[in-house]
């Protein structure tokens, strides 16, 4: 399996206060992971690292091959990057933003109307961007850092702000280039966000990753009490221990056809979270 990032031990600190603490992390080619965690965990200097916009004091990061502290205009131009305050140029219209960055990356041009027609804006091309709403101007972000085709695509909070249709569109989007080989390095602090994307997930805590798996690695890993909530025809619920012994409790119900719904009761990663660091996401 390639890497295209690794971090080992890696540690950043500012003045006395330690934001990154002995982080260790491979990520795969083709990978949608998410660092998950409230704000100030670290996840933020975590990108800056990776991206060479910042430098570790102790440990190693690597990004295609590279070390992170030697990152030239080779590896820039494999990688995109989305925060929230990414800047635009306000008094340009949208195809000239992007025409700038194509300029800038010895990109095709032409690319460059179909590109805003895939982010829902290929009807606003030539309006200045100071007249954009949020989601418009994010969608655009996204539209430029995808401009060079990249091979890792760092998104920082993307959906932060955004309305639940908006988000929906950002969304669709990440899973399309990532079903075509775009590996995606996401922050967020989205519990819902992150269990829908990513295949696996990080929990980020105090510059610490404290938990690392799958959702379903996480979910089984944490779920200390195994039991299931029946909704029955009466509209009452009953939540059962998963057990041998009772077994004939949850068959009758269903002989009996008053079973209306029957879930499993995995923690979420809300409860995850508070449960490996004592404290909530928000």
């Amino acid at each position: 399996m390639d890497h295209v990032i690794t971090m080992s031990d890696v540690c950043k600190s500012f003045g006395a206060k330690t934001v990154i603490n002995n982080v260790s992390i491979t990520i795969a080619k083709g990978e949608l992971i998410g660092f998950l965690g409230p704000s100030g965990a670290g996840k933020t200097t975590t990108i800056k690292m990776l991206t060479g916009q910042l430098r570790q004091n102790t440990g190693k990061a690597t990004i295609l091959g590279r070390d992170t502290t030697t990152l030239n205009h080779e590896i820039y131009n494999q990688i995109g990057i989305v925060s929230d305050n990414s800047g635009l140029y306000e008094n340009l219209d949208a195809y000239d933003n992007l025409l700038v960055f194509s300029k800038i990356l010895n990109t095709d041009r032409t690319e460059i109307q179909p590109l805003l027609k895939k982010v829902g804006l290929g009807g606003d091309a030539k309006k200045k961007v100071k007249k954009f709403s949020r989601g418009m101007k994010q969608r655009l972000v996204l539209a430029r850092a995808m401009i060079n085709k990249p091979k890792i695509l760092f998104l920082d909070e993307p959906t932060s702000g955004l309305d639940p249709s908006t988000s929906v569109e950002i969304h669709k989007l990440m899973m399309e280039m990532n079903a075509a080989g775009t590996t995606f390095f996401l922050t967020t602090h989205n519990m819902a966000e992150a269990a829908k994307l990513c295949h696996r997930i990080a929990l980020f805590n105090e510059g610490r990753i404290v938990e690392l798996g799958t959702m379903d690695e996480l979910s089984q890993r944490h779920d200390t009490h195994k039991r299931v909530k029946v909704l029955l025809d009466t509209g009452e619920t009953d939540e059962i221990p998963l057990s041998p012994e009772n077994a004939p409790r949850i068959a009758e119900y269903i002989a009996n056809e008053r079973v209306i719904t029957i879930h499993s009761q995995e923690p979420t990663l809300e409860q995850i979270f508070l449960k490996v660091t004592g404290r909530a996401l928000s």
